[in-house]
């Protein structure tokens, strides 16, 4: 927790977006959970991205995307991120089993986006799930772990300190959604978790061979950024305010809370956003506005 305390107050992370980070004391804290919430095409996205790409100028890498999406439909997180910064994202192959051999070698990429779940178009929810179909789902993220692992320690070896998280269905309750297993799994058991213990879980019995370049590529886990965009059913930024926070619900447990959704002004609809929650420094409680235009997300003074 020193360890920690220490991080936080000595580096905040860029948004990429100066202004946001004014509001925000100086920008998000290393080591901590930034979920996002808003309905599609709020501009979760963009700022996602932003967030990603600031790490190029702070960290010296970029971060990198692991999207948990499984009905089909886009993301347009490539299309976004050529179009607002020229930067071509490298995909990961997600396949079950992932060589380890030369894992430690300069040579090896490990890819900026992973979409673990190879857009199966299937809804992922307990409630639209018989047990037997349950079933097949965990046994497909069991063999998705593997992967997940790679690419987070692939990364995160390389000096990446910036991961967005996307692809949170909207639920009627956290407990309904099989995909926030998976999230749980890689926030505590990756982002959160000592480096050495990581790569134990994903050289397992080869670990003992590779032991002395994992002793080489050690990283603090306190210094990741983790932002999780979460889709809401809600489009309207009152209705999100109104939402009611279950136990163990994402937003009770994370350190900033940012809600994006559109508010009305005289005949027309504007975007804007609200930072509900933000420990360690004191936010101005006001609804923004912004915008959304080719170089992604802008407040409005």
């Amino acid at each position: 927790m020193v360890r920690l305390f220490q991080h936080m107050m000595a580096m905040r992370l860029s948004t990429g977006i100066v202004a946001l980070d004014e509001v925000l004391g100086g920008g998000l804290l290393p080591g901590t959970l930034t979920v996002v919430v808003g309905s599609a095409g709020i501009g979760k996205t963009q700022l996602g991205l932003q967030f990603l790409h600031a790490g190029k100028r702070q960290e010296g890498r970029a971060g990198i995307v692991f999207d948990m999406s499984s009905r089909g439909d886009s993301q347009h997180h490539a299309e976004y991120a050529r179009r607002m910064f020229g930067w071509e994202l490298e995909t990961m192959d997600p396949q079950p089993h992932v060589p380890l051999t030369d894992f430690f070698s300069p040579q090896r990429r490990h890819g900026d986006y992973l979409h673990v779940f190879d857009l199966s178009g299937r809804r992922v929810t307990r409630r639209d799930l018989d047990f037997d179909a349950q079933l097949d789902w965990q046994a497909e993220i069991t063999r998705r772990l593997n992967c997940a692992i790679a690419f987070f320690y692939g990364n995160f070896i390389r000096g990446v300190r910036r991961a967005v998280i996307d692809g949170i269905e909207p639920v009627e309750r956290p407990s309904d959604s099989i995909q926030l297993e998976l999230f749980e799994y890689v926030y505590h058991q990756i982002l959160r978790k000592d480096a050495e213990w990581v790569a134990r879980d994903l050289f397992r019995e080869n670990f003992r061979q590779n032991a002395e370049q994992v002793t080489a590529h050690v990283y603090d886990p306190a210094t990741i950024g983790c932002m999780l965009l979460q889709t809401a059913q809600e489009t309207s930024l009152d209705a999100l305010l109104e939402r009611p926070l279950d136990e163990g619900d994402l937003l009770s447990n994370a350190n900033t809370v940012l809600y994006m959704g559109k508010v009305r002004e005289g005949t027309k609809f504007r975007r804007a956003l609200y930072v509900a929650k933000h420990r360690g420094s004191a936010c101005a409680d006001e609804i923004i506005l912004y915008t959304i235009g080719d170089r992604g997300i802008q407040l409005e003074a």
